[in-house]
């Protein structure tokens, strides 16, 4: 799984989905401070970069992942696609 390289703005992740400062950077616990200075410029550091992409761009609610799911769902991925696309899409159906 390649991390992304560069989120260009969280701010427009969270405008897009309509919630405020405090409710997203919490669910990946940063501060609302925190958070605001990244929406301001700051550079994500990659940690933080990482839990964004997860819970905002992948959908991966944060309390249920874990490394053994992640490792799998990377493997599952890689090395049988289709059903892993079926799998995703039946998981958003939900």
């Amino acid at each position: 799984m390649k991390p992304f390289s560069k989120i260009s703005n969280p701010r427009e992740i969270r405008k897009r989905l309509k919630i405020n400062q405090s409710e997203f950077w919490s669910k990946i616990g940063v501060t609302q401070s925190g958070g605001s200075r990244y929406e301001s410029g700051r550079a994500l550091p990659r940690p933080v970069r990482e839990l964004v992409r997860l819970v905002y761009i992948k959908g991966v609610p944060l309390e249920i992942a874990n490394g053994a799911d992640l490792l799998v769902a990377a493997q599952l991925k890689k090395t049988k696609p289709s059903l892993y696309n079926e799998l995703l899409k039946s998981a958003k159906a939900r």
